[in-house]
């Protein structure tokens, strides 16, 4: 199976950057807890190259088992709420579908599973 890869940019209104990024960081918590076929749901602060964070910009990178577990993702009871929560705050919204090229991209340990007694 192929695992598929969400990458959403997101352009926060004025003075709303920081509500928003509270809101997807949550999603993305209860996302991996909820959902098994999500493998990666990571939250992004996009900077300029000396370092300096881009304002009004977050951007998400989600991993998902396949095309079962994005279906599922996409149809969680939770969405239509934060579609509704989000809407207010931000200007725009891209996201990215694509399939991952690389033959690991599904295996190894979720966020959740980590601890000490897996470190090598």
């Amino acid at each position: 199976m192929t695992a598929l890869t969400i990458i959403v940019e997101f352009e926060t209104n004025d003075g709303c950057e920081e509500e928003f990024t509270a809101i997807i960081r949550e999603h993305a918590r209860r996302t991996l807890e909820e959902e098994a076929g999500c493998l990666r749901f990571e939250v992004i602060k996009p900077i300029e190259r000396d370092g300096t964070p881009i304002p009004n910009r977050v951007i998400v990178n989600e991993l998902y088992a396949n095309e079962a577990a994005v279906t599922a993702h996409e149809n969680n009871p939770r969405m239509p709420k934060l579609q509704a929560m989000n809407a207010p705050l931000l200007k725009s919204r891209r996201l990215i579908l694509a399939q991952s090229l690389t033959a690991r991209a599904a295996e190894g340990l979720r966020p959740q599973e980590l601890n000490a007694s897996n470190d090598d």
